[in-house]
């Protein structure tokens, strides 16, 4: 059995996060010694170690619940775990093109600018004015 102090230490999940999962239902609530510290197993110690892989992954605390539901049913095609990393890709994709959109703005706008008071400052003038930038971000 393995106390929260032994859990967090070999996850690398901090103690009030691992809480936090058993407030959410991810994690179990674990049986109490007779000192009422919380005990574990290593089955949760692979759960735990599981959420954080996922949480390290950007997965959302939902997602999560599903692939750990759906990782209890071995026998279970696995299209829905599919489906959830797909979707979940699409959205980094996504997330990446506005990055590279807002970073090609910004190296214009920072580039454009050679003022050597606040006052004639372009990225100020183009921070106040959104119709000064090239494309929509």
């Amino acid at each position: 059995m393995l106390s929260i102090g032994d859990m967090a230490r070999r996850s690398g999940v901090k103690v009030p996060t691992i809480r936090y999962y058993e407030q959410m239902g991810l994690i179990a609530a674990p049986e109490r010694s007779s000192g009422n510290q919380r005990r574990y197993t290593n089955a949760e110690l692979d759960r735990l170690t599981f959420i954080r892989h996922a949480r390290d992954l950007g997965l959302s605390l939902d997602a999560i619940r599903e692939l750990l539901h759906l990782s209890e049913q071995p026998e279970m095609p696995c299209v829905e775990a599919h489906v959830i990393a797909t979707a979940h890709l699409s959205d980094i994709r996504k997330r990446i093109a506005r990055l590279k959109r807002l970073e090609k703005e910004l190296t214009r706008i920072e580039a454009s600018c050679n003022a050597d008071h606040v006052g004639e400052c372009r990225i100020i003038h183009v921070l106040a004015d959104h119709a000064l930038c090239e494309s929509e971000h």
